[in-house]
């Protein structure tokens, strides 16, 4: 590993951080509605950044190709968002403010991210909000009509809009309508079934992609005078985790190998409340969503190993144990705080369930107290019993949460109304990604990542709800001011041949690795590599890390890249639609990125959000963040076959006092 001492240019605008946005929008470079007709854009990814970049940008004008690998953008994998999305609206008047939120979520990501990406994301929220609403999405209001908002972890404010449990999927219906709009008007071209397998740089700048027609196995040849990519998180390196099977990091790690550099990539989030693993047999996991702890409580019995069912177990014997470490939130600590508090209460023996490496979460206190003596005094029933006060409460959390419940009794076969729901953390979210600066420009001029795919706002550990935010405030309010930066510049510029050499030559390398992996003939299937990546993952580089384990790891995971291509086993040819291909071109980008995660996290020596070096930790178990030595993105280039180069991004405070993240 070789590191270079320069600084990278995140290029964020001078002045107080409450005005850069708005000089910046006032006075960045603009193309004008002429010149917009001329230039192309490609979007790849059709999430809730791609679908939000794509609509708005073909809204404005500029001619859009936009790919997803799916069969439609609404199997997009943002549709599986549960819980709610952040906004500064403050509807609650519970002290909430655009101020507020910049802070929640600097000091959430343990003061690990960008000032002036993040003050920004605070600032465009309260914009999201109207404009989902005015496309139609049906967030959650009160009698009277008001939105309703909802607490999630890492605040002490309810700032988070939601529908129901399936907020994700309103929103991307949202954006995906937007989207289908601008296709029936031809001013997006839409490509499903559609891999981006490379990146193809002309002189220096994104001018392309190359795909690959997942039905037919054709390679296809795409330019653009800009490439954003909105291909979301690689959580998927560690084989089980709550992101859909296919999501792969594919893309990204093209544009990595192309010279964009990636950063912060052992930034892991772990979620708390997913329903525990229960076989060998699992290819993912299911994330029951962070609002649930909204009403929900978290505990373990008392006394270790014991076998009583949880509801014999009486409250005198329930160790209520986020609430007794950390009273100030109490079940509403962050998702790295809460993750790992559940690990060390299973480890010490306290875990439930037939493997022991779960925890409960009830809803039986407020079930009871809050919602149904609210219900009763509502309808006049004095003194009402408790089967009533169970009744009225019950109807109240279905409308809250009935679907994740009714998902959650349709895997477990348990009924969470009647017994406690068991949870244990899994590999939700990745805070890192590709770089990029002010702009959501990477290191490759013209080549933008938007969304989960870049690094910019989380720091070390995202706060709920954040992510639907970042997203849609990448696509709908972000790029399409910052891609006049760039545009501007090349309104001169033609459209470029796909004939030119650079795309030949991406084509070339291409099919040369699809048809190695074709021939390579060995025994393995690609499943059983990724399967054994992400158990050495997990082991090593998961909830907690050390030393040892990280050194082992990238010896492990080199020999296991070396096996894979000497032994790996592809079915059928390149012709036509042949999904083993696809899996074992993503499980060989899943093994090198899995080996700079690990050198990643070998490198930052100190404890920090979803990033906990057992070496590294304070009073009891609380991560020891190294402010003096750390205090900087990590973004690496790639130099070669298990090579990088360490850049950093020196992160400056200039509007938040650095301090120990305390939420006791």
């Amino acid at each position: 590993m070789a590191e270079v001492t320069f600084k990278l240019d995140a290029k964020v605008p001078e002045g107080s951080i409450a005005e850069k946005w708005t000089k910046y929008k006032s006075s960045v470079p603009l193309v004008n509605p002429a010149n917009k007709r001329s230039l192309e854009i490609i979007v790849v990814g059709t999430g809730l950044a791609g679908a939000s970049a794509a609509a708005t940008l073909a809204e404005m004008g500029y001619k859009v190709k936009a790919f997803c690998f799916q069969d439609s953008p609404r199997r997009a994998h943002s549709i599986a968002a549960q819980g709610g999305i952040n906004a500064a609206k403050n509807y609650q008047n519970d002290g909430d403010s655009v101020y507020r939120l910049f802070y929640d979520t600097i000091k959430g990501g343990d003061y690990r991210s960008r000032e002036g990406n993040v003050h920004r994301l605070a600032e465009v929220s309260v914009n999201i909000i109207d404009q989902c609403v005015a496309q139609g999405v049906p967030f959650a209001r009160d009698y009277g009509g008001m939105l309703r908002n909802r607490s999630f972890g890492g605040t002490q404010v309810q700032r988070t809009f939601y529908a129901a449990g399936q907020t994700g999927q309103q929103l991307l219906l949202g954006a995906y309508s937007a989207l289908e709009r601008q296709v029936g008007k031809g001013a997006v071209q839409m490509y499903s079934r559609h891999e981006m397998l490379d990146v193809v740089k002309i002189d220096g700048k994104a001018r392309g992609i190359i795909a690959r027609n997942l039905v037919t196995g054709e390679l296809e040849r795409h330019f653009g005078h800009a490439v954003l990519l909105c291909t979301g998180g690689y959580g998927n390196v560690f084989y089980l985790s709550t992101n859909a099977m296919g999501s792969n990091v594919t893309a990204a790690w093209k544009a990595h190998k192309n010279g964009a550099f990636f950063a912060n990539p052992c930034f892991t989030q772990i979620h708390p409340t997913c329903i525990p693993v229960s076989g060998d047999h699992q290819s993912k996991l299911t994330l029951m969503s962070e609002s649930l702890r909204n009403d929900g409580r978290i505990w373990v019995p008392k006394q270790k190993d014991d076998k009583r069912a949880a509801n014999d177990i009486p409250e005198e014997d329930r160790d209520y144990y986020l609430e007794r470490r950390y009273p100030a939130f109490g079940n509403l600590v962050p998702r790295d705080i809460a993750s790992r508090a559940a690990k060390e209460r299973c480890d010490a023996g306290y875990g439930v369930g037939a493997t022991k490496m779960a925890v409960y979460l009830d809803f039986k206190y407020n079930l009871v107290n809050k919602y149904g003596k609210s219900e009763a005094a509502k309808l006049g029933i004095e003194n009402p019993d408790y089967d009533t006060l169970v009744r009225l409460g019950k109807e109240v959390v279905k409308e809250e949460y009935g679907n994740l419940f009714d998902m959650y009794k349709q895997i477990t076969g348990e009924d969470p109304y009647e017994v406690p729901m068991k949870i244990y953390p899994a590999v939700h979210y990745t805070m890192g990604g590709l770089w990029v600066d002010y702009n959501l420009m990477t290191t490759v001029p013209g080549l933008y990542s938007l969304g989960e795919a870049n690094f910019s706002d989380h720091g070390a550990n995202r706060l709920g709800a954040s992510a639907l935010m970042q997203g849609l405030s990448d696509g709908y309010f972000v790029i399409p001011y910052t891609i006049g930066a760039y545009l501007s510049g090349e309104i001169k510029t033609k459209a470029m041949p796909t004939d030119h050499p650079a795309f030949e030559e991406a084509e070339k390398n291409v099919k040369a690795r699809l048809s190695h992996l074709l021939n390579i003939k060995g025994k393995q299937s690609p499943e059983s590599f990724h399967k054994r990546l992400g158990k050495i993952m997990w082991e090593k580089c998961g909830m907690a890390r050390n030393e040892k384990g990280l050194t082992e790891a990238i010896s492990e995971i080199q020999a296991l890249k070396k096996e894979f291509w000497s032994d790996v086993r592809v079915l059928g040819d390149m012709d036509g639609f042949n999904p083993e291909l696809d899996k074992a071109g993503r499980v060989a980008d899943f093994i090198e990125l899995g080996e700079l995660m690990c050198i990643d996290a070998l490198n930052r020596n100190e404890s920090c959000g979803g990033h906990f070096r057992e070496e590294y930790q304070e009073n009891g178990g609380e991560a020891q963040r190294d402010d003096e030595n750390y205090m900087y993105v990590a973004a690496w280039a790639h130099e070669g076959d298990s090579k990088w180069e360490l850049h950093k991004e020196e992160l400056q405070y200039e509007n938040i006092k650095i301090a120990q993240r305390n939420y006791k």
